[in-house]
């Protein structure tokens, strides 16, 4: 490696850098130099808005939640019932490629925005657009925010799961408006596994009769080299079709949550 090349590529990121600046600060000069203001002007008057926190606290928070956004979605909304159940669907089918992963990832995350659309409409009335027109801070849009979730959450969860993380968190009597997020989140993680295993067993059910049915035909014919599951596959399909399954499926999963 040449050691002068190292030691110029420093320098000229410096030189990029600088030269970037520059431009960047000249063309708000100029911009404020239009619009009649000074390039140097520095306004401390902050009338009766509400304080809010400083910009790069701000960037900060706005990294951290763009990745914790996939956890968010997954735990806190229905996508975690949604996804179990339709792998309980492929599962009972025997299919292990169609659909495809991709497929029902994607039925379950435009299954959450219609679901979840209600709560979201409640954040974006009650909170960001106050947050936008400068009429709450940020602290008060995230409680406001979370207030909504916590709410859904809540009317979702089993109030057994829920007070099995206030004893292990020692926590007095309080509120369900009160509690923390710390407490509803796993609460209502646990309810939402039991209910999407419940749907998955009562999809489960017609399908192990199939399988029965088609074994003990098989067995009385005396064709035991012939695997069951070759034959009962497809009838699994034409069965789950006939009933128009997909469309069953997803309106059960919608009318759980009392959408």
């Amino acid at each position: 490696m040449n050691p002068c090349r190292s030691t110029r590529r420093p320098k000229f990121l410096l030189l990029l850098l600088a030269g970037l600046a520059l431009a960047g600060f000249q063309a708000s000069a100029q911009t404020n130099i239009a619009g009649g203001l000074s390039p140097f002007h520095f306004s401390m008057d902050v009338g009766n808005q509400p304080q809010d926190l400083d910009a790069g606290i701000r960037i900060l928070i706005t990294i951290t939640l763009l990745s914790l956004a996939p956890s968010l979605i997954l735990l806190m909304t229905c996508f975690t019932r949604i996804v179990i159940v339709l792998s309980f669907v492929r599962t009972a089918l025997q299919l292990q490629a169609a659909p495809a992963n991709q497929i029902v990832v994607g039925l379950a995350l435009f299954m959450t925005f219609f679901i979840m659309s209600p709560v979201w409409d409640n954040i974006n009335r009650d909170a960001l657009v106050p947050y936008r027109a400068s009429q709450v801070t940020s602290e008060v849009a995230l409680e406001r925010a979370s207030g909504h979730i916590r709410n859904f959450m809540l009317k979702q969860a089993r109030a057994k799961d829920v007070e099995l993380f206030v004893a292990l968190a020692k926590m007095p009597p309080t509120p369900p408006d009160q509690l923390p997020l710390r407490v509803v989140v796993p609460g209502f993680i646990i309810s939402e596994l039991r209910t999407a295993f419940q749907m998955g067993f009562l999809i489960l059910v017609p399908f192990i009769l199939i399988d029965m049915v088609v074994s003990t035909v098989l067995m009385s014919m005396g064709m035991m080299m012939l695997p069951p599951a070759t034959i009962a596959m497809p009838l699994k399909i034409l069965l789950f079709v006939l009933v128009d399954g997909w469309a069953l499926i997803v309106r059960s999963l919608i009318i759980s949550f009392g959408a």
